[in-house]
């Protein structure tokens, strides 16, 4: 290459990085950039989520949990590892890991755990709550004998034994009941049993039968023993055969006892604390106790009976609480500490515990997806964070006692040790997936949209039909036209609720008295109609209702065939 040739090529290449720098530094505005698809700058995710996703965080804590809770009665002194449960010395104590096996946040956990192992399919989430149960069962009676013997033991199985509080009994039983009914080969009733007398029978109350306390004053109401005390006795219903209504009459007459005195409409909250014959009552709406009332309320909810004379009042006391709730959900999607003080700090075990029954609301069909999905979304983005590598939790506030200032609130600390925080979280990523699998979020002009059916666009924006026309035949048994005719006629209200808010209208079912055939034809608006709603549990009870009279398949769906519009006109 000669020296006028370098000269010109080395010219040609100064002006064509001038001229590349010049459109690099092209300035974005209005005309040459679609800004409304900038990315922002989130602190939390913002964007669409998987199952995978979901189970890959939860699994990273079952795996902690599972390194760092032991089953095994070590030598207080040797800490030598004692196999020979009949020949217990008197320094015999459960073996010290990371978190205590039977205190009422591992009673949360032990749900969460269950309810994991129902949602994901992986039987690792039941065996982690069975080996303990069972592990649980078998020591006890062993330590009851060195309590009676020594006239003391490891305080960790004396709280069990002897249980002095809710805290040491309500959780943990719930969750026992639970086991016990999905898994009959478990043998967990002297414990069921132990703990539901000194919840009925023991704990101090008001005059008027609520659960209370004489610390810090005396009479005092925590909010947090709505939690403590009224699931196991709810849930111990499904055991007690004759006496279903007894225990389920208690546990609503607790929350409503509760609310009476707690619940603040204006604010749509509960106050922490309450102290009976206290003239005024400064109101602190704490985060996590306002999630133990509402994990109550579902908890409730799931075992009530959906003709029980009390359920309309207990779900509408439950909507207003989502209402107030939702409506202060941060913009990291966390609730702070304080739930209306902005400047309290943001916390992971509350929001949690709303991301789990928001979107086991919405899964059970109380709550709109539309409305409440993308709250539960966000808020699941925001505690995914906090669930460091090694499968900790943090951003947890530790046991909190109850005050009548905001410092005490304002300072409590967070620890990844703070036990109150690994039950929620895996709760919520269970439902978290569940809602996933029934329902159909998607991006939509840069935010998340919850559809009652799957949008297949990958466009960025994009709109819904607004009309869907469907029609389907079904079949009848004969000699049923009139059962049939009789049962729409009293068609369940929230059956009806349901196609309505759906979006189902002008439906109409037609007989042909000739081949038993039922014709229906239906409008919707959107993309989803009664037929897209299977995964409804009101849809689900109305198939086991009508199971009897019609054809339907193994899952009790009625046997349907669609039929293709051939003609319409307007």
């Amino acid at each position: 290459m000669n020296i006028k040739t370098f000269y010109l090529t080395g010219t040609l290449l100064l002006l064509s990085i001038g001229t590349y720098a010049q459109k690099k530094k092209e300035t974005i505005n209005d005309s040459n950039t679609p800004l409304h698809l900038l990315q922002p700058e989130y602190k939390v995710p913002y964007k669409a989520l998987s199952t995978t996703e979901v189970k890959t965080d939860i699994d990273r804590i079952l795996r902690y949990l599972e390194k760092t809770t032991h089953t095994r009665v070590v030598s207080e002194k040797t800490g030598k590892v004692i196999t020979d449960y009949s020949n217990l010395p008197a320094d015999a104590q459960l073996e010290r890991g990371a978190f205590r096996l039977a205190s009422y946040e591992w009673g949360v956990t032990y749900s969460a755990m269950m309810a994991a192992a129902e949602a994901t399919g992986d039987a690792a989430y039941m065996k982690y709550v069975t080996d303990r149960f069972k592990f649980l069962a078998e020591v006890a009676p062993h330590f009851r004998n060195l309590l009676e013997k020594n006239g003391t033991t490891d305080p960790q199985m004396k709280q069990i034994l002897t249980p002095h509080a809710l805290d040491d009994a309500g959780a943990v039983c719930a969750a026992m009941i639970k086991a016990q009914l999905q898994d009959k080969s478990l043998n967990l009733y002297p414990l069921i049993d132990n703990y539901l007398d000194f919840i009925l029978n023991k704990e101090y109350r008001l005059a008027d039968g609520t659960f209370a306390r004489i610390r810090p004053q005396l009479n005092t109401l925590w909010l947090d023993d709505m939690f403590m005390g009224v699931p196991p006795v709810a849930w111990y219903s499904r055991m007690a055969d004759k006496e279903q209504s007894k225990y389920l009459a208690e546990a609503v007459r607790q929350i409503f006892q509760f609310a009476e005195r707690m619940w603040v409409p204006e604010k749509k909250l509960f106050r922490h604390g309450w102290v009976e014959g206290m003239g005024d009552h400064p109101a602190f709406f704490w985060g996590r106790a306002n999630g133990w009332a509402l994990l109550t309320m579902t908890e409730v909810l799931d075992v009530m009976p959906t003709n029980h004379p009390q359920r309309e009042k207990l779900m509408n006391l439950f909507r207003e609480h989502v209402r107030g709730l939702a409506a202060l959900q941060s913009g990291e999607g966390f609730w702070h500490q304080l739930l209306d003080r902005n400047d309290s700090y943001l916390e992971t075990s509350a929001t949690a515990i709303y991301v789990y029954c928001i979107s086991h609301a919405i899964n059970q069909g109380w709550l709109d997806a539309m409305a409440y999905g993308p709250v539960a979304q966000l808020g699941w983005h925001a505690v995914s964070t906090q669930i460091n590598a090694e499968g900790q939790v943090e951003g947890t506030c530790v046991g909190t006692g109850m005050a009548f200032d905001p410092a005490f609130y304002y300072y409590r600390p967070v620890n990844v040790y703070a036990a109150h925080g690994y039950g929620p979280v895996i709760w919520a990523g269970a439902e978290m997936i569940n809602l996933l699998n029934k329902q159909h979020p998607k991006m939509n002009d840069s935010a998340i949209q919850y559809y009652r059916t799957e949008q297949k666009t990958q466009a960025p924006i994009f709109s819904v039909s607004i009309m869907k026309r469907e029609a389907f035949k079904m079949f009848l048994k004969p000699g049923f036209e009139k059962e049939y005719e009789k049962r729409h006629a009293a068609i369940w209200p929230e059956l009806k609720k349901m196609l309505s808010d759906g979006g189902v209208y002008d439906y109409s079912i037609y007989w042909d008295r000739d081949t038993n055939i039922l014709f229906a034809c239906q409008k919707a608006r959107g993309e989803e109609s009664s037929q897209d709603m299977g995964a409804n549990p009101i849809v689900q009870k109305w198939w086991d209702y009508m199971a009897d009279i019609m054809e339907v398949n193994p899952d009790n769906s009625p046997v349907t065939i669609p039929l293709p519009e051939v003609f319409h006109m307007e």
